[in-house]
């Protein structure tokens, strides 16, 4: 019984975790979301990465705008109408859940046709960047046709311990840098993993 319940709290703690994780990205940046500036809120969202679990805000003045979400057929023809759902507070918090691109609009007559739209791309969770342990060592990425390939980075003769200037330490340090250099990071792991699944990212 209480094997269980450690169990259960840990599996809690994970899932807390795991939210707190997602990134808060405030729409506009210090601009907000608004018709004025000549805001490319497109570009914006093209300069960010967006993964599952995070969130954005839009923040606005409500008496003037409104934030709609809206199929890919609606966005493209600046057509609020049927909204998947329809935001109004002014300061609107939207977590990304799945997958796939999100498509907002504000509602207001003129404002989707003066540029007031935004195409978010969302990955999944498990692309996520992640930091890496101090202990791990150092990976170069170069992308491919088939997705990020990682190989391990060069070691300098320099990094490496002298085992004829030292003891057995100096050689165990000398075998335990050469293995890690062969070792591929979870992170490789994770993203092949997610590579072989089916998201709709339409």
């Amino acid at each position: 019984m209480a094997l269980t319940k450690k169990i259960l709290a840990f599996l809690l703690m994970a899932t807390l975790v795991g939210v707190s994780l997602g990134a808060v990205h405030k729409v506009g940046d210090s601009a907000g979301w608004t018709t004025l500036g000549n805001i490319d809120y497109n570009q914006w969202a093209s300069s960010k990465n967006f993964h599952v679990g995070d969130t954005i805000v839009f923040e606005y003045n409500n008496q003037f705008h409104n934030v709609k979400q809206v199929t890919f057929q609606d966005f493209q023809s600046c057509n609020g109408a049927s909204p998947i759902a329809t935001f109004t507070s002014g300061s609107d918090s939207i977590t990304l859940k799945r997958p796939g691109h999100y498509y907002f609009l504000c509602g207001v007559p003129g404002h989707c046709e003066a540029g007031q739209t935004i195409d978010i791309m969302v990955t999944p969770a498990c692309l996520r960047p992640s930091a890496s342990p101090l202990s791990a060592p150092n990976y170069s990425s170069s992308p491919s046709s088939s997705g990020s390939a990682y190989s391990p980075a060069p070691l300098s003769p320099a990094s490496l311990p002298n085992p004829y200037q030292g003891s057995a330490s100096s050689l165990q340090a000398l075998s335990g840098s050469l293995t890690a250099s062969k070792r591929f990071p979870t992170s490789w792991i994770t993203q092949q993993q997610c590579s072989s699944k089916s998201y709709n990212l339409l």
